[in-house]
């Protein structure tokens, strides 16, 4: 046979047929046989293309003193306005608070949703389920204003329930507005509230699609409910666990803005441990109107994060090779 040439031996005889190898048409073939589906994701990928990837081309502006009357033909000021960034004597506080509570509320959110997730579906009355994960799901509706609020219903230092409730028992009371020690947690406590009943919507689908012969045959092999979750259940989530982790490793150097905005506000005695890269950066544009370096930091936040997203990838393969898997996103 010639070069190019490919032999597929039917089932039925032993008579070679000839096929040569063409990409392009094994590609058109593919796009013939599966127009409809393309076509169904042809909007979600124009909107891709639009949002995502053409806007890329404003990454010029972190290399100029961008001005809007000369737009992209603005003086170029090369590495300059990283400069301002690494430089600045607040850059230690800022990358860690950002890694430290983007740490805090992947690992507890994470944790939080998965235990959701198994009671939810440990839980045999349907109607009462529902009402469950009804009634979680509701926190992620509400703004982080409104969130904020509640929150100060709570700890404020004169009208809030915690303070109330400590000066009727004769403690004394907590000024939380001025200690920037439990914040974190304060903020870690509000993200699991609002967010783990919307966390856990993925972990149940992978629940309900595990065999319930698997759970069957467990029991009657002898072993207890919990044996069951930590045998049967559990090894099903982690492909799902890690992938999502891998997904939001990729925006560790990205502070939840809307959250910290809302909630801490512009108190500068809470910046110890509340001040992220976004915030800092906010207030950076309303002093200065330096557009290059906002531009700047979000580049060095994407290869940051895209840097985290590969290592972690490689942390995940080589986990999953050791189980005979893959659970690596590529």
């Amino acid at each position: 046979m010639g070069s190019g040439v490919k032999a597929v031996y039917c089932r039925d005889t032993t008579r070679p047929v000839t096929r040569k190898h063409s990409s392009l048409r094994e590609f058109v073939d593919y796009m013939v046989e599966n127009w409809t589906l393309l076509l169904l994701a042809l909007p979600g990928v124009i909107l891709i293309f639009l949002l995502r990837y053409i806007p890329m081309f404003g990454i010029v502006v972190a290399f100029q003193d961008f001005q809007a009357k000369k737009g992209f033909l603005s003086p170029w000021v090369g590495l300059r306005n990283f400069q301002l960034l690494w430089t600045a004597p607040v850059v230690g506080r800022i990358v860690r608070n950002t890694i430290m509570l983007n740490v805090i509320f992947i690992v507890s959110g994470t944790f939080f949703s998965v235990l959701v997730a198994i009671l939810l579906n440990e839980i045999h009355c349907t109607l009462f389920r529902r009402l469950c994960q009804s009634i979680m799901f509701l926190p992620y509706f509400m703004g982080w204003t409104v969130v904020a609020m509640i929150l100060y219903g709570l700890i404020d230092y004169q009208i809030g329930t915690i303070n109330v409730m400590l000066a009727k028992f004769g403690r004394e009371r907590i000024v939380f507005a001025n200690d920037p020690a439990p914040w974190p947690w304060i903020l870690m406590i509000l993200r699991i509230w609002k967010g783990t009943g919307s966390g856990s919507i993925i972990y149940l689908a992978v629940l309900a699609g595990i065999d319930p012969q698997l759970y069957e045959a467990a029991a009657i092999d002898g072993a207890s409910r919990l044996q069951r979750v930590w045998y049967i259940s559990m090894p099903m989530l982690v492909p799902t666990i890690i992938l999502l982790t891998l997904l939001a490793i990729g925006g560790i150097f990205y502070g939840d803005f809307g959250m910290i905005y809302a909630v801490v506000g512009p108190r500068a005695v809470l910046y110890p441990t509340t001040d992220v890269i976004d915030t800092y950066i906010i207030r950076a544009l309303q002093s200065t109107l330096n557009f290059g370096m906002s531009t700047a930091v979000g580049l060095s936040q994407s290869i940051l994060g895209f840097i985290c997203v590969f290592g972690s990838n490689w942390l995940a393969k080589k986990y999953s090779e050791r189980r005979g898997e893959d659970y690596s996103l590529f």
